[in-house]
């Protein structure tokens, strides 16, 4: 994203779409007719509001990427932090990148997405050459040494997900909320609204405005074993794979892939949130070389990681470029920017033109 301060006294983002919004007004955010330009307002409200701003500074922003939209690797939560990043240079303000990606995580759910902060703060803490564990309360990023010769290769299903757009993604937070309420008398049958509310001794108003979401007021039954169950077991899996890198033993990649196919198992069958052209792709991403494979973001589209031998890869990528992308002709159309290795990379930055 390129910035610019103007002589006018009004943020301006040019891309497919322009858009203007005047600064000394409330920025207003449509949560029912989600655009792209909206994840940059919610960067520059978040901005705004940390520090009390009545009246911004004026920019004119060029924005650009090579992240595939509604892929599912966070192209809204870059965007959001880019406008934030920019925002708070313009405004000649100062925030560590933790408190940067606090605020953005926080000011991404304008938009109407109930997402955590994960995304936001890889935006802002990601260091060249290394992976890292985030953890929260505090928010903290720690080191994680990715085995010699294992390389990761995205690939994109070309499903799109509209987090904004869909209740999908809600549904499933408010799912994990309401089990982390009702967790000693959890069974594996989906809970009713009545029964959710006898459990907790709660009216019908106040598990609406407690429990739910805007976009999930309509919901009437909710997996809580399923969801709870898969959130517990990914943590775990988390801190496994972390200890596996950590002590590098002779067969690391194979047990990181293991845990990668675990955790696509478990997204598909517990979480559901996969669908059936991901679980496609995966299989053959597995058959075609990988030792694991798995959906990443939030998933119901998107793209898949796998984890490949170093001497594999262009084996591997041919093979899936002619399994996966050359039989459909939309899909081939979009393989250029749908397969490709990625590597760990820096994190956000100023950069500023003298």
């Amino acid at each position: 994203m390129a910035a610019n301060p103007p002589k006018l006294k009004t943020p301006i983002s040019a891309n497919e779409r322009d858009f203007t919004v005047t600064c000394s007004e409330d920025i207003a955010i449509d949560r029912e007719n989600p655009k792209w330009h909206y994840y940059f307002l919610c960067g520059v409200k978040g901005i705004q509001e940390k520090f009390g701003i009545a009246q911004l500074a004026g920019m004119s922003c060029v924005v650009d990427g090579t992240i595939p939209p509604s892929s599912g690797l966070s192209s809204s939560s870059a965007l959001v932090c880019c406008a934030g990043l920019v925002t708070m240079e313009a405004n000649q303000k100062s925030l560590s990148k933790v408190e940067l990606a606090e605020i953005c995580a926080k000011c991404e759910r304008y938009i109407g997405t109930e997402g955590g902060g994960m995304d936001q703060s890889i935006s802002f803490l990601a260091e060249r050459g290394t992976a890292k564990l985030i953890e929260f309360q505090p928010l903290r990023a720690t080191d994680v040494k990715l085995p010699d010769g294992a390389v990761f290769v995205i690939s994109n299903c070309c499903v799109e997900m509209n987090k904004a757009a869909s209740s999908h993604f809600n549904i499933r937070v408010v799912e994990c909320r309401i089990a982390t309420k009702v967790d000693e008398v959890l069974h594996p049958e989906p809970y009713s609204r009545e029964e959710i509310c006898k459990a907790l001794n709660i009216s019908a108003e106040q598990f609406s405005t407690e429990l739910l979401s805007a976009n999930t007021q309509q919901e009437t039954h909710f997996k809580l074993h399923q969801r709870a169950k898969h959130v517990y077991g990914e943590a775990a899996r988390v801190l496994r794979f972390k200890s596996v890198c950590d002590s590098a033993p002779a067969d690391s990649i194979r047990q990181l892939g293991d845990v990668m196919n675990q955790s696509h198992a478990s997204c598909r069958d517990l979480y559901e949130c996969s669908c059936l052209e991901l679980d496609q792709l995966v299989d053959i991403c597995l058959k075609s070389g990988a030792v694991g494979s798995r959906l990443t973001g939030a998933g119901w589209g998107g793209c898949a990681v796998s984890m490949v031998p170093e001497e594999k890869v262009e084996s591997f990528l041919q093979a899936v470029r002619e399994s996966y992308y050359l039989p459909d002709p939309r899909r081939a159309a979009m393989e250029k920017q749908s397969l490709f290795v990625s590597k760990p990379g820096g994190g956000a930055a100023i950069i500023l033109e003298e």
